[in-house]
C-alpha cells in the first residue's frame, strides 16, 4: 500500500528541541563559555569539590588513624624521604608524622561541608523571614527588620562566636566535640540570614502588587500557597547569587573560628584547624605545614567568589 503524498500547503511536524538542547542554546550558557575565569573558577571548585568527597578513595593516608601514624615521619620536608624511614610525601608532614596532603583532603570535607550547611540553613530562614516580612507587612515586618537591623551593626564573625560560645556552654560536656561541627553549622547560619531575608522582603515588596498575585488572591489561592508558588520563584535569581558569595565567606568564617579555636574540635580539624596548627610552626622552618592549607583555602575562597560575581553579571538584565 503506498502513502499518498502530503500537499505542498500541509504544515510539517518540528520536533520540539530538549532541555538539553535549550540550556545549550542559551544565553546563560553562551556567557559562561565566553568567560575564562568562569570556566577556571568552576574547574577549581568542581576539582575541590569531588577531592572531597572521594578523600578516603583519594588519600595516600588516614590521617587520623592513631594506629597508622608514624612519630618519625614527622616533619618530612615535602618531596624529600624522610631521613629515618625513607618514606616520601608529597606535601611534607607534620609534627605527628601527618601527611599534609591527606589532612587537607580531609580538612577539606569540614570545611566545604560547615560553608554549604550554613548557607543553605541561612538561606532557608531568611528567605522565610523576608517572604513574611514583605508579604505580611506590619508588625511582623517591623519586628523582623528591627531584628535584622541591630545584627548588621555587630561584625558576623562576633556573632557567630557569640551564638557558638552559648550553645556549646548549653551543650553536655560529654557530647560538646560531636556537637561542634552543627554548633557551628547553627552558629555561621544565624549570623548570615539577614541578607538574605532584606533582598527577599525587597523583591516581595515589588512582587506583591503585581497583577499574577492579585489574580491568584481572587480565585481563592491562600497566603501560603501565594508566597511559596507565585512569589517566591520569582526572587530567587538574587539570592542564588548572594548564596554563592555567601559560600565563600561562610568557608572563610569557619576557618577564622577554628583558628581562634572556637571551631571545629581536633578530632575533625578544617582548614582552619590546620592553618592554625601550621602557625606555630611557620618561624621554626616547617613552612609547608602552613603554606599548604593556607593555599587551599585560598584557592577555594578565590574561586568561588569569581563564580559568584559571573553569577551576578550572568543574572543581571541590565548587562545583557
Amino acid at each position: 500500500m503506498t502513502e499518498m503524498p502530503l500537499p505542498p500547503d500541509a504544515p510539517i511536524a518540528v520536533k520540539d528541541p530538549s532541555r538539553l538542547t535549550l540550556a545549550l542554546q542559551s544565553d546563560f550558557y553562551y556567557t559562561f563559555r565566553h568567560s575564562p575565569v568562569a570556566m577556571v573558577s568552576t574547574v577549581v571548585v568542581v576539582l575541590m569539590v569531588l577531592a572531597a568527597i572521594f578523600a578516603p578513595l583519594i588519600a595516600p593516608y588516614n590521617p587520623f588513624d592513631p594506629a597508622s601514624l608514624n612519630l618519625m615521619n614527622g616533619f618530612s620536608r615535602p618531596m624529600e624521604p624522610n631521613a629515618f624511614t625513607g618514606d616520601l610525601f608529597w606535601l611534607g608532614t607534620d609534627d605527628q608524622g601527618r601527611d599534609v596532603f591527606s589532612t587537607i583532603l580531609y580538612g577539606l570535607r569540614i570545611s566545604l561541608f560547615v560553608g554549604a550547611a550554613a548557607v543553605l540553613f541561612a538561606m532557608v530562614l531568611g528567605i522565610t523571614l523576608g517572604l513574611l516580612a514583605g508579604y505580611v507587612g506590619g508588625w511582623t515586618e517591623t519586628i523582623i527588620m528591627r531584628v535584622a537591623d541591630v545584627q548588621l551593626t555587630f561584625p558576623a564573625i562576633l556573632v557567630a562566636m557569640l551564638i557558638f560560645g552559648v550553645a556549646k556552654g548549653i551543650t553536655p560536656v560529654e557530647y560538646r566535640d560531636q556537637m561542634a561541627i552543627w554548633v557551628l553549622i547553627i552558629a555561621i547560619g544565624l549570623s548570615d540570614w539577614v541578607q538574605f531575608a532584606r533582598v527577599v522582603r525587597g523583591a516581595t515588596l515589588v512582587e506583591k502588587n503585581k497583577e499574577y498575585v492579585q489574580a491568584a488572591r481572587l480565585i481563592g489561592r491562600t497566603s501560603p500557597a501565594i508566597m511559596l508558588r507565585h512569589i517566591l520563584p520569582n526572587v530567587l535569581s538574587p539570592v542564588l547569587v548572594i548564596a554563592t558569595i555567601s559560600l565563600a565567606l561562610a568557608i572563610i568564617a569557619e576557618a577564622t573560628l577554628s583558628f581562634l579555636g572556637v571551631g571545629a574540635p581536633p578530632t575533625q580539624p578544617s582548614l582552619g584547624t590546620l592553618i592554625r596548627i601550621g602557625q606555630g610552626f611557620l618561624f621554626s622552618g616547617e613552612w609547608w605545614i602552613l603554606l599548604f592549607p593556607a593555599a587551599t583555602l585560598l584557592t577555594l575562597a578565590l574561586s568561588v567568589n569569581l563564580l559568584g560575581d559571573w553569577l551576578r553579571d550572568a543574572l543581571n538584565p541590565r548587562l545583557r
